[in-house]
């Protein structure tokens, strides 16, 4: 298990120490889990730019609302795809199945997105990834190993279907609800490339991630342009790769944060003794 730990944490604290480490000593290579030469000139350069604390609300916002909004749109339908009298379960199924497989393409998506009206628009980030085939597929399957007296006797006590899914299926999901939520978390606050589609030309609704991307093809453009620039002579500070590694700081550690407030769902037995005999 030691073992383990030390090769899950050497590659987080290598790049951890590259990016608190002068730009001209990284490169003579040998940087292990201690920097050499201390600095935080490679975290000033980058926190130099400008759009990175409005790209970093827009990232928080879209992490938060997508979240939410895909974890409880995917459980609805993997509810109801769970259920046996639902006479489209096997149509619905199979639809969702062939999502996985089968893609229109980038043109027929863009296109899509245009006529939708939601180009220029945040809703952009939350509508698309509401429902994705493999997290319903995910929860359908936890679903379905729920005791399923627990849903005849709650309509026996005259519960609705949406106060058997909201009272009594989300609580007993939670494991599996807080492992696609962190899915979805992840899939969200990394996301750019629907940025630089849809919203790359509006500044105010810019990512962390599309405007961290701009750094880096910044800094490594600034590094290969003739010396004597005044823009460049801010940019040799630092290397390509050392803003590269400060990058990968800042966009693990709000993940990191998170994780520890999820995984305590991530445990088996949920369900025992909730049927009594």
């Amino acid at each position: 298990m030691l073992g383990i730990v030390v090769v899950t944490l050497y590659p987080f604290l290598n790049v951890l120490a590259i990016s608190l480490n002068v730009s001209s000593d990284t490169v003579k290579g040998g940087i292990t889990i201690w920097p050499r030469e201390f600095t935080w000139a490679n975290y000033e350069q980058l926190l130099s730019f400008g759009g990175l604390m409005q790209g970093a609300k827009i990232s928080i916002l879209r992490t938060i609302i997508g979240t939410v909004f895909g974890v409880i749109s995917s459980s609805m339908l993997a509810f109801v795809i769970s259920r046996q009298d639902f006479q489209a379960r096997k149509f619905v199924s199979t639809y969702l199945a062939l999502t996985m497989y089968v893609s229109g393409g980038l043109i027929p998506g863009y296109m899509l997105i245009r006529d939708l009206g939601l180009t220029n628009s945040f809703w952009v980030y939350i509508l698309p990834g509401m429902v994705v085939a493999f997290n319903v597929f995910i929860i359908r399957s936890f679903i379905d190993g729920l005791p399923y007296a627990l849903q005849e006797s709650a309509k026996l006590d005259g519960a609705s279907d949406f106060t058997i899914y909201w009272r009594i299926i989300l609580p007993l999901c939670k494991p599996v609800l807080a492992t696609i939520a962190l899915f979805v978390a992840v899939g969200q606050w990394n996301s750019w490339f629907d940025t630089y589609l849809y919203n790359g030309s509006n500044e105010k609704l810019t990512t962390l991630q599309y405007e961290l991307q701009k750094v880096l093809q910044s800094t490594t453009a600034g590094n290969s342009a003739p010396r004597g620039d005044s823009v460049l002579q801010n940019m040799n500070r630092v290397s390509p790769q050392s803003v590269k590694m400060a990058i990968t700081i800042v966009v693990t550690v709000p993940i990191l944060v998170v994780y520890p407030f999820l995984q305590r769902y991530f445990v088996k037995g949920m369900t025992l003794g909730a049927v009594k005999a």
